[in-house]
C-alpha cells in the first residue's frame, strides 16, 4: 500500500494527538509514502506558529520537524502535479495547497492521512482513499 500524508495528518502523530495511533497504523503499514514537496514548508511553517505562540520551544520544533520529514519516503516535484491540482481546485473550489496532497495520492493510488474534515470529504467525492 500507498500513503500520502499532509500536514495536518503528520501534526496527529507529533502531537500525539486523538487520530496519532490510528495514522501512525497506516504510515507503518504503507510500503511508501509520499507528499508534495510543498509538505516541507507548510510543517517547518505551521511549528514555526507554533513557536511565535509560546506553545513549543525552538529545539522541540525543530525536532518536530526532523521527525514530520521522516515520515516522507518520497517527495514529488509540485512541477510535476501542479496543473491536475489546479483543475481540481476549481473542480472543488478549494485551496490548490490541499489538492496538490490529494493528487499526489491519486497518482500513486494510495491512501491520504488528513486530519481536514474538508479535504476529506472532496477525496471522497473523487474517490481516492482517505484515512481520515
Amino acid at each position: 500500500m500507498t500513503a500520502a500524508i499532509d500536514v495536518c495528518g503528520a501534526m496527529e502523530i507529533l502531537l500525539r494527538k486523538e487520530k496519532a495511533r490510528k495514522f501512525s497504523k497506516v504510515l507503518q503499514d504503507a510500503a511508501l509514502v509520499t507528499a508534495p514537496d510543498l509538505y516541507i514548508a507548510e510543517l517547518t511553517n505551521t511549528l514555526w506558529k507554533y513557536h511565535v505562540a509560546k506553545k513549543l520551544s525552538k529545539d522541540e520544533c525543530l525536532q518536530y520537524i526532523q521527525d514530520g520529514i521522516s515520515f516522507v519516503d518520497e517527495f514529488i516535484d509540485s512541477r510535476e502535479i501542479w496543473r491536475e491540482a489546479f483543475s481540481e481546485g476549481i473542480n472543488n473550489s478549494h485551496s490548490i495547497y490541499d489538492l496538490l496532497y490529494m493528487v499526489t495520492a491519486r497518482r500513486n493510488t494510495g491512501v491520504l492521512i488528513t486530519n481536514d474534515s474538508t479535504l476529506a470529504s472532496i477525496c471522497k467525492k473523487n474517490h481516492v482513499q482517505v484515512c481520515y
